[in-house]
């Protein structure tokens, strides 16, 4: 049986460094159709009080959604089940003030492994260091389109 300092002490590394809880932040959500995703890792990624947000088109209107991390995961997880998703980072830059950090992480969509992009977009991702390790605090994405290009600031570099 698995505690949950087990698992704890399973998913400590991802949190010991920026570095770590970003590459693990793409890897709980990329896999193949119908896959079960990596909730739990995610999760501890996280502070509990988390937030995803991103912008949503309907019916010419655009509106910020705002919601849970486990609303997220209910939310891709019926994504999921249609398709494949993986996710990466081509382009990250880091701002570090005292126990805060915000990241922007440009990213690629692509709906099979190693098949072509479908999509791109920013990511931006505010972080906390607190009793000894980072966690997400919200995470902000927008996809690019044809009026909100990637700048080459934010692209390969």
């Amino acid at each position: 049986m698995t505690t949950n300092s087990t698992k704890a002490q399973n998913f400590e590394n991802d949190v010991k460094t920026i570095d770590a809880l970003i590459k693990a932040s793409y890897e709980v959500v990329s896999g193949e159709k119908g896959e079960k995703r990596q909730w739990e890792r995610d999760n501890y990624l996280h502070h509990e009080n988390a937030i995803y947000s991103f912008t949503e088109k309907k019916n010419g209107t655009t509106k910020q959604v705002v919601m849970a991390v486990k609303d997220f995961h209910k939310e891709t997880d019926n994504m999921t089940m249609e398709t494949a998703f993986y996710e990466s980072e081509v382009n990250r830059e880091v701002r570090i003030f005292g126990n805060i950090a915000h990241v922007w992480s440009t990213y690629e969509t692509q709906l099979e492994k190693n098949g072509p992009v479908v999509s791109r977009g920013i990511n931006s991702i505010q972080l906390i260091f607190e009793n000894n390790r980072w966690s997400i605090i919200s995470w902000t994405f927008s996809g690019e389109n044809e009026t909100n290009k990637i700048p080459a600031t934010f692209d390969r570099n």
